[in-house]
């Protein structure tokens, strides 16, 4: 217990700090630039995050929304009790859980329609060979060939989002280390709080893997900036609590 409150109060005071809530989200839009370079230039080694088929990529990347779902849901129920019972307030709280998952619906779907709608169905990636025959994505990957569209970036855009979408949600933890809880919420409440600063790091870990491994740079910088922008235009509007 001793040990977690040591690491909780170490978090607030790094993000209690204006400077890295400030630059935390340019951090994005430089590895990708960056990354994007390195890739272009073929410059970072081969590694076992160079395969889609790592194990933070299968269990974690893919299902990432899913993952932020299940810690920060429970961490605002928490957190937001405690600054009031009233059931009204809850539920203009937690309503940010489902508005955030339909903007998360909207822009993947939008980036396999646009994927669908640009491209074209090879025998292989050097696009010899057009099968005129498939007409969309999944005909064609179906058949055994490569379809090449327009493909955005939806891991740039999901990891950034998240990770802004828990960073900000997470900001009123420095109003609650004097919040009056028992003994096990303020356990379960410290423990949600580490674990979602863990996954943070974990995604913006996953998104410099993107950046160096994977997708066009233009691609890349377009789904960052939509994480960007999305994240940003929900803050103005004041659904956060800080």
């Amino acid at each position: 217990m001793a040990a977690v409150n040591v690491i909780v109060d170490k978090l607030v005071c790094f993000w209690g700090n204006p400077n890295p809530r400030r630059v935390f989200p340019w951090m994005f839009l430089l590895i990708s630039i960056t990354g994007s370079l390195l890739k272009e230039l073929q410059l970072v080694p081969e590694t076992y995050f160079s395969s889609s088929r790592n194990i933070l990529n299968l269990y974690f990347v893919k299902v990432s929304w899913g993952w932020t779902l299940l810690l920060l849901s429970p961490f605002l129920l928490l957190s937001n009790a405690s600054f009031s019972r009233d059931v009204s307030f809850l539920t203009r709280r937690l309503l940010a859980l489902p508005i955030a998952t339909a903007v998360w619906y909207v822009f993947t779907e939008s980036f396999f329609y646009i994927e669908d709608v640009t491209g074209s169905c090879f025998q292989t990636n050097s696009m010899d060979d057009l099968k005129i025959e498939f007409t969309s994505k999944t005909m064609c990957r179906r058949a055994g060939f490569h379809w090449l569209g327009y493909d955005i970036s939806g891991h740039s855009f999901i990891l950034t989002y998240s990770a802004l979408f828990i960073m900000e949600e997470t900001a009123p933890m420095a109003y609650l280390k004097n919040a009056n809880f028992s003994a096990l919420p303020r356990l379960v409440l410290n423990l949600l709080y580490v674990a979602l600063n863990c996954l943070v790091f974990l995604w913006l870990w996953m998104f410099t893997c993107t950046s160096v491994y994977f997708h066009n740079p233009f691609d890349k910088l377009l789904g960052t900036l939509c994480g960007l922008l999305e994240e940003s235009k929900r803050v103005a509007e004041g659904r956060t609590l800080t």
